[in-house]
């Protein structure tokens, strides 16, 4: 439905979680052979990227005969669902379409809370399953504006993330991203995407695009051939641009930060023991409070008894 159907290109859908897709193309490469007769034999290998930066490999479409198109995918397991934690159990919203951007333009910035919302661990590229939910930085100053708008940029930088690990895959940096899903409505959200990635964000003006894209697969199909798939024209669909309004120093800094959030982050419903912990010794640890206070308290009563006897 974004016609991202070039080498290089990107989308991501915020809903509920964030699903991102990078085109990786058809690699070719040639495998010479020789025949029985001594002839030299080209053979065409397609080969796809495989990610060593926590992304999934997957191929992004194939039509008829020709060679399937790959892609990577990174995913975010909390986007748009951070927002209806903030409304139902924090009750910080009321209406998650109508405040959630209201509320966060009341600030200029987070007030320098970073927002990590790890409910369910992290997905890519961290994929931990030990990771929590943090909100760090806050100061007596802090407020719920603060915090709603860190949380969209928890979004963005999740978003981020995954951009990384895709530039360090490929080699190649993203020069914009298309974007999609119910939270792309939200005008700050896309601004605060573009400023935190340093790319200028392509929304769709249709929220479901992807729907749009399996009917135009299924009319461009081998035996229905009701269109043919032009990429050239399919770029031209009408969109909406955001442009970085940072400087890349800010982004940079801003983004340090945010990866030493996710740090703290990391391992926080582990419950290891030491290795020096045996289990007899952890039994010993833990019953001297019960023996202390059953020392101390036999002491106290013969102490009193003690003590009344000599004033008898």
């Amino acid at each position: 439905g974004q016609s991202c159907m070039r080498e290089g290109q990107a989308k991501n859908t915020y809903r509920s979680g964030c699903f991102l897709l990078y085109n990786t193309g058809t690699s070719v490469s040639l495998n010479y052979s020789k025949s029985t007769f001594g002839l030299t034999c080209l053979d065409f290998v397609f080969q796809r990227v495989q990610s060593t930066h926590g992304l999934v490999t997957t191929v992004a479409y194939k039509f008829g005969n020709t060679p399937a198109v790959y892609a990577l995918e990174g995913s975010v397991a909390v986007a748009g669902a951070v927002m209806k934690w903030l409304r139902d159990n924090m009750g910080f919203i009321k209406d998650v379409q109508q405040d959630t951007e209201s509320l966060a333009q009341e600030v200029f910035n987070t007030g320098d809370v970073y927002f990590v919302p790890a409910f369910k661990g992290l997905y890519a590229p961290y994929w931990t399953k030990d990771a929590r939910g943090i909100i760090c930085g806050l100061t007596a100053f802090s407020t719920k504006q603060h915090i709603i708008r860190a949380a969209l940029e928890a979004v963005c930088f999740q978003t981020r993330d995954i951009l990384e690990a895709m530039r360090k895959d490929c080699g190649i940096p993203l020069s914009k991203l298309h974007v999609d899903g119910k939270m792309t409505t939200n005008n700050l959200l896309m601004q605060l995407q573009a400023d935190i990635g340093g790319t200028p964000v392509i929304r769709a003006q249709s929220q479901d695009i992807t729907a749009l894209g399996m009917a135009t697969a299924a009319g461009a199909a081998e035996g229905i051939d009701v269109w043919d798939i032009n990429p050239e024209e399919r770029e031209l669909v009408p969109s909406d641009t955001f442009l970085p309004t940072s400087t890349e120093d800010e982004r940079d800094a801003r983004y340090t930060k945010w990866k030493m959030a996710v740090q703290r982050s990391l391992g926080w419903s582990l419950t290891k023991k030491s290795s020096a912990m045996t289990e007899e010794r952890y039994k010993l640890l833990a019953s001297i409070p019960g023996s202390m206070y059953l020392i101390i308290s036999f002491s106290l009563i013969a102490l009193s008894q003690y003590l009344s006897k000599e004033n008898l």
